[in-house]
């Protein structure tokens, strides 16, 4: 039996995302809104409510005319106040499907911040990024215990990737010096825990994570800036085309000074969870 819904317009293949706020929510507005969107012309495939009085949108025209003759009709209207109008982000998606706008930071607008209440979302975020045909060197910033592995390799399942440990404490304390040639593949994902590379005495560990950090395929360094303090990898921060930051609490500093002093993991306890 074939569920999959029809497709009734299927020359709007132009995905846009839009922002409106409420001026005035009146009862029936949603639907005069949508009314009006039928009407001229575009197809809504995803909507949900974000904060008090916004709406997001995921909507679909054969003509980005149609967009700005809303916008133009909107401006006529007093209950509503059109906000974003663009191709949506990655982060557009979340907002829509989890009906809250992602943070990010005010100095550098690739790196993003989260709660540990949010790991669902940091999960989704990692699977779109897991799930795109591109190479990307991803950053998990976060004390331990915060969700940072477990994050990876749910977003990792979640893509359909297999991940590879290159240096972990998940069960043990793991240091890589080899990958097997089918272990190279463009859809596997490489988890670096950088607190315990960057202790590392190996240099055939080194070289592997180098060599990986530099493969054409999708990197994940759990505390990138132990890996950025290590001279060996010449890396910077402008290197990572994401870095996620993980936290118990919004006010949550994430220091390494205890790092610096000894592994933050020697001890009987290894749940890196």
């Amino acid at each position: 039996m074939n569920t999959e819904k029809p497709n009734f317009y299927p020359e709007r293949n132009e995905e846009v995302y839009l922002e409106y706020k409420n001026l005035d929510d009146r009862p029936g507005l949603l639907g005069d809104i949508l009314s009006l969107m039928g009407n001229i012309g575009l197809s809504i495939k995803t909507i949900n409510g974000v904060e008090v009085s916004q709406r997001a949108l995921l909507v679909r025209t054969d003509n980005l005319w149609k967009l700005e003759r809303f916008k133009w009709i909107c401006e006529h209207v007093d209950e509503i106040e059109v906000g974003k109008m663009r191709t949506p982000t990655i982060t557009d998606r979340l907002t829509l499907r989890h009906g809250r706008f992602i943070k990010r930071a005010e100095e550098n607008k690739n790196i993003f911040r989260f709660t540990r209440a949010e790991i669902s979302v940091v999960v989704d975020f990692l699977a779109i990024l897991f799930d795109i045909d591109d190479t990307f060197l991803i950053g998990v910033r976060g004390m331990p215990r915060v969700g940072k592995t477990e994050s990876v390799v749910a977003g990792s399942v979640s893509a359909g990737d297999k991940w590879l440990f290159l240096s972990s404490t998940m069960l043990k304390q793991t240091e890589r010096t080899s990958l097997h040639k089918q272990e190279f593949d463009k859809g596997n994902v490489y988890i670096i825990d950088g607190a315990v590379t960057s202790k590392s005495t190996s240099t055939d560990h080194k070289r592997l994570v180098n060599q990986v950090i530099n493969y054409d395929g999708t990197t994940v360094v759990e505390h990138p800036d132990l890996l950025i303090d290590d001279p060996f990898f010449k890396l910077t921060q402008d290197d990572f085309d994401y870095i996620i930051e993980i936290r118990e609490h919004e006010d949550q500093e994430i220091t390494y000074e205890k790092h610096k002093k000894r592994h933050w993991f020697e001890s009987d306890n290894m749940d890196f969870f």
